[in-house]
């Protein structure tokens, strides 16, 4: 193994085994293990995060220019990752990644680590304890190593119905009901979508869409990280959150292209495929939905950055990301007693998608409160983040400190909502059968529908929209009063259960769609 005396340790990069998990040995020296290095951005202080977003969006060639990583930095990790025997798979210098694969010796000795084996009750993995070591000439310029461990990293936020509805809607119903325009349905834009697991079917699509009375929408699956589009025919799991993702969309902007980055279900995976997303110079996608996530601090602080440097490339080159909120209410399935939120919705460079009770009547609202069917049945994620502080945004709508004893202030979650709850939920076509499935899962890939028809009315891209909702929090949002997530309530304007509230589609859409010089986009920090 390299001299752990010339190694430095990684910030951020140090690992647990999960609770419960026991190790079972050390991993055979001859296992193959992928990893990603994530390289720091190219100093550029035209492209440095802001707090209060400004500034055009530029195109992805000129990102790459101006914020990929460091040719000579990247070539430094390259020419010392094969000096040990590892392979080089990936070379991107745009999305500053280094994807290598080699035995698991070679791994240990080029990252100061050891590799074990741990058994868990949700399945084995593989992982180390303690830090990622670097030799002390490239940790300045190295700021992820992320694949070493490959615990899955987060959860699907869709929650299939257990109990015979009074009602259940379809997407279009949704839509219409909080007014979106029939004239516009998202043509020219691509909405990409990330997907951990699971798959879809021709088959499913084509029934589905025939079925609503629609065309049936481009849909193309892109491999990431040997991902793959991989349906398991079971009828519940993954399949139906990527179902129920392309169906949401493709019903509310039916002329857009959706495109599935499919990834494993790792940090590595996770952080990939989002990059993949934001990087995509062929399908350039304007919108980019998420539907996984896990408590904060499931994440390690080296993982977080990987994920924020690619949310501020997103804002960079005009991309919106929708990042579901969560359904374990308030505890985000934590079970110490404390409250926690979703990562990445808890991101200040995302919007975060809480979730409501909707009611509607002859098509129109009759009622929308917060969602909560109890422990069971699952509520909408929502309160203070522990790792983002307050972005300016929100300081004037009243973000509650921590409900967390001695708690402090912080990013407040979620930022809007609209039809979750599984008893008011969406009719979806998932592995041959029609059922009806809700959860986050189901407002961000909504809400991606939404901001595709402003990306088609205003001929651009949008970027990083937050600032702007939160200025139209009176005209373009429905506020919900009424109901809880658990630990925090909601009452008039912002809460940590519905945000700024349920979309009006019409006003919405004038907002994001103003004149480029009478809005702002860019990124904030993370």
């Amino acid at each position: 193994m390299t001299d752990e005396t010339r190694m430095t340790p990684l910030a951020g990069s140090e690992r647990t085994p999960l609770a419960g998990a026991r190790s079972t040995g050390r991993l055979e020296p001859t296992t193959p293990v992928e990893v990603t290095v994530y390289l720091r951005p190219r100093a550029d202080g035209d492209l440095a995060a802001r707090d209060e977003p400004s500034g055009s969006i530029i195109s992805r060639a000129e990102l790459a220019e101006r914020r990929g990583a460091d040719p000579g930095e990247l070539g430094a990790v390259e020419e010392y990752a094969t000096g040990l025997g590892l392979e080089v798979v990936e070379r991107d210098l745009a999305g500053r990644r280094l994807r290598l694969r080699g035995p698991a010796s070679a791994m240990e000795a080029a990252f100061g680590v050891q590799l074990e084996r741990f058994e868990h009750e949700h399945g084995s993995y593989r992982g180390h304890s303690g830090a990622v070591r670097l030799p002390g000439g490239l940790a300045g310029s190295v700021v992820a190593v992320l694949g070493l461990d490959d615990r899955p990293q987060a959860h699907t936020h869709f929650r299939p119905l257990t109990t015979q509805p009074a009602v259940s809607y379809t997407a279009v119903e949704v839509a219409a009901a909080y007014g979106a325009p029939a004239s516009l349905s998202g043509k020219g834009v691509c909405v990409a979508l990330i997907e951990l697991g699971g798959g879809f079917t021709t088959a499913d699509l084509a029934a589905y869409f025939t079925g609503l009375g629609l065309a049936v929408p481009t849909v193309e699956a892109v491999a990431v990280d040997g991902g793959s589009n991989s349906p398991t025919g079971d009828g519940s799991g993954p399949d139906a959150e990527v179902m129920l993702d392309i169906e949401v969309v493709g019903a509310v902007a039916n002329g857009a292209t959706v495109a599935v980055y499919f990834a494993p279900n790792t940090d590595q995976g996770f952080a990939d495929a989002l990059s993949a997303a934001v990087h995509d110079t062929t399908r350039s996608p304007a919108v980019i939905s998420v539907s996984w996530g896990g408590p904060e601090s499931s994440y390690t602080a080296q993982a977080v950055t990987a994920f924020e440097q690619a949310f501020t490339d997103a804002a960079l080159v005009g991309a919106t990301v929708l990042v579901a909120a969560g359904d374990s209410g308030s505890s985000d399935g934590v079970d110490d007693g404390q409250a926690h939120v979703d990562y990445p919705a808890s991101s200040p460079q995302v919007v975060g998608c809480g979730g409501t009770r909707l009611t509607l009547q002859a098509g129109a609202i009759e009622s929308e409160v917060v969602w909560n069917d109890g422990a069971d049945g699952g509520a909408t994620g929502g309160g203070v983040s522990a790792t983002f502080p307050l972005p300016s945004w929100q300081g004037s709508v009243g973000v509650p400190t921590s409900a967390n004893p001695g708690g402090g202030a912080g990013r407040g979650v979620p930022d809007v909502a609209g039809d979750a709850d599984p008893e008011s939920g969406y009719d979806v076509r998932v592995d041959g059968s029609d059922t009806v499935v809700g959860g986050t899962s189901a407002v961000a890939p909504l809400y991606a529908g939404f901001v595709a028809l402003a990306v088609e009315r205003a001929g651009r891209p949008l970027g990083f929209i937050n600032p702007r909702c939160y200025a139209a929090q009176a005209s373009a949002f429905r506020d919900i009063t009424s109901g809880n997530n658990g630990a925090y309530a909601a009452g008039p304007g912002w809460d940590a259960c519905t945000g700024l509230g349920s979309p009006i589609v019409a006003a919405l859409l004038d907002v994001l769609a103003a004149p480029a010089a009478s809005s702002s986009t860019g990124a904030v920090p993370g």
